[in-house]
C-alpha cells in the first residue's frame, strides 16, 4: 500500500530501483503491449481498454457475463465494470464505472453541466481536446486524494463544467470559476486562437490543462481554505483575499505587474490578487507533481547532469520544521533539474521552453503550503492507493 507522495519521494530518491510502478503512466496490456492514459484499444492485440480512476490504472478488459460489462485483466476480482457512455461520443472517454451504478457516465464526465454545441462541426474536435485535458486533471485530483464531487450530486459543494461558445446575442463566454462552476470558452481548444490570446496577454504559457488546473485551484480554495484553520496562515503567506477583487483586476490590467514580481511570484498574473496567487501556484504544483511522476515512470532523471543550480534549503519552506520537509525539498529540486533538462531538449528542437518560469524562494514556501493542505486533506487521510 502506498500514499502517492510517499511513493513518489521514494522514486525520486532511487529513480532506477524497484519494480515497474502503477504511477509510471505506462501500463501493460495482457499481450504485453505498453498502454498509455488516453488509449481505449490496444494497438497490438485490439483488446478493449478502460481507465479505472479508483486505482489510477489503465487495464485491458475481458467481456463480462452480461452484455456491455467488463472484467479487469489487471484485477479480475475487482468486480464488473461498464465503459463510460461517452466512449463513442466526440469526447472519446475511456474511463470505467462499476456496473452496479445507475449512472452511465464516469465520474469525470458527470462533472459536465454543459457540453459544446455539437451541431457546430468544429466543436467535435474541440470537445475531444477539452475532455482529454479535463480527464488528466481529474485523474490527478483523485490520485492526490482530493474530493471530486459532481455538482449534480451535491449542488452546494460539487464541481461542474460549462464548455460553451458565443451565445445567441453574440456574447462570448469568460473562462473562470464561480461557486464550483468552471466555465471554459470552447475556442480555447483551437491552437491558433489560444496562441493569439497568449501573445496578447503576454503569457509565457497557456494550455487547456493549465486552464483547468488554475480554475480548479479556485474551487479547492473554497473547499479547503475558506472557513478552515488554514485561512489565517493563507493570509499571512498569500495576502488578504478580502481586498476588492474588482479593484485588483482593474489595477492589474491598467498598470501591469510590479517590476520585481519575478522575485516573489510564480507569474505576473499571480500578483493581481491573493486568490490568483493561490490558483497560479496551485496549478504549478499540479504541473510539477504530474511531470515528475511521469518522468520517473519513463526512467528520466537529471540527477547526473551537471546543472549549476543551487538547491533550495529547508529555510525556504513554509514550515521548515515539518517532518516531511526534506522529502518535499527533494521533489522541488528534482523538478528544477528536470525542467532544466527538458527546456534544453525543447530548445534543441527549436521549440519554446518546456517550463518558461523561474521559481523564487517565496514561491517555494507557497508551494509547500499547498502541499501540506493537500496532504492533510487526502495524502494522509483517505488517499491510500494500491500498487498494482
Amino acid at each position: 500500500m502506498y500514499r502517492f507522495f510517499e511513493h513518489l519521494s521514494s522514486r525520486i530518491a532511487a529513480p532506477f530501483m524497484g519494480e515497474h510502478s502503477r504511477n509510471s503512466k505506462v501500463w501493460p496490456c495482457r499481450c504485453g503491449q505498453s498502454l498509455f492514459f488516453r488509449n481505449s484499444q490496444c494497438l497490438a492485440c485490439s483488446a478493449a481498454l478502460g481507465y479505472q480512476p479508483e486505482q489510477s490504472r489503465l487495464t485491458s478488459l475481458q467481456p463480462g457475463e452480461l452484455a456491455d460489462t467488463w472484467v479487469l485483466d489487471a484485477d479480475p476480482q475487482a468486480g464488473v465494470y461498464r465503459r463510460c457512455a461517452n466512449l463513442d461520443s466526440p469526447a472519446a472517454c475511456n474511463w470505467l464505472l462499476p456496473a452496479g451504478l445507475r449512472e452511465t457516465l464516469c465520474i469525470a464526465c458527470r462533472l459536465n453541466r454543459t457540453i459544446p454545441d455539437l451541431s457546430i462541426t468544429e466543436n467535435h474536435e474541440r470537445w475531444r481536446k477539452v475532455e482529454t485535458a479535463k480527464r488528466r486533471m481529474v485523474a490527478q485530483l483523485i490520485t492526490l486524494g482530493l474530493p471530486v464531487i459532481a455538482k449534480i450530486d451535491d449542488e452546494e459543494i460539487g464541481l461542474a463544467f460549462d464548455f460553451i461558445g458565443e451565445d445567441l446575442d453574440g456574447k462570448l463566454p469568460t473562462t473562470g470559476h464561480a461557486n464550483g462552476l468552471i466555465t471554459l470558452d470552447i475556442r480555447e481548444a483551437d491552437d491558433a486562437h489560444r496562441e493569439q490570446v497568449r501573445v496578447q496577454m503576454h503569457e509565457p504559457y497557456r494550455t487547456l490543462l493549465g486552464h483547468f488546473r488554475h480554475e480548479v485551484g479556485h474551487y479547492y480554495w473554497d473547499r479547503l481554505i475558506a472557513n478552515s484553520h488554514w485561512l489565517e496562515p493563507f493570509r499571512g503567506l498569500f495576502g488578504d483575499e478580502r481586498a476588492s477583487y474588482a479593484d485588483a483586476l482593474e489595477r492589474h490590467y491598467q498598470q501591469g505587474a510590479p517590476l520585481d514580481w519575478q522575485q516573489r511570484y510564480v507569474s505576473a498574473y499571480a500578483t493581481m490578487h491573493p486568490w490568483e496567487d493561490w490558483a497560479e501556484t496551485w496549478a504549478h504544483y499540479l504541473h510539477m507533481m504530474d511531470a515528475v511522476d511521469t518522468a520517473l515512470g519513463f526512467g528520466m532523471s537529471a540527477r547526473e547532469m551537471d546543472f549549476d543550480y543551487q538547491p533550495f534549503t529547508l529555510e525556504t519552506l513554509y514550515d521548515p520544521q515539518h517532518p516531511g520537509g526534506a522529502a518535499f525539498l527533494s521533489f522541488v529540486n528534482a523538478w528544477i533539474e528536470l525542467a532544466g533538462m527538458l527546456n534544453e531538449l525543447s530548445r534543441s528542437m527549436g521549440q519554446p521552453d518546456f517550463y518558461p518560469f523561474v521559481l523564487p524562494s517565496a514561491v517555494i514556501a507557497r508551494l509547500h503550503f499547498i502541499h501540506l493542505v493537500i496532504q492533510q486533506q487526502g495524502g494522509r487521510a483517505d488517499e491510500v492507493l494500491q500498487d498494482s
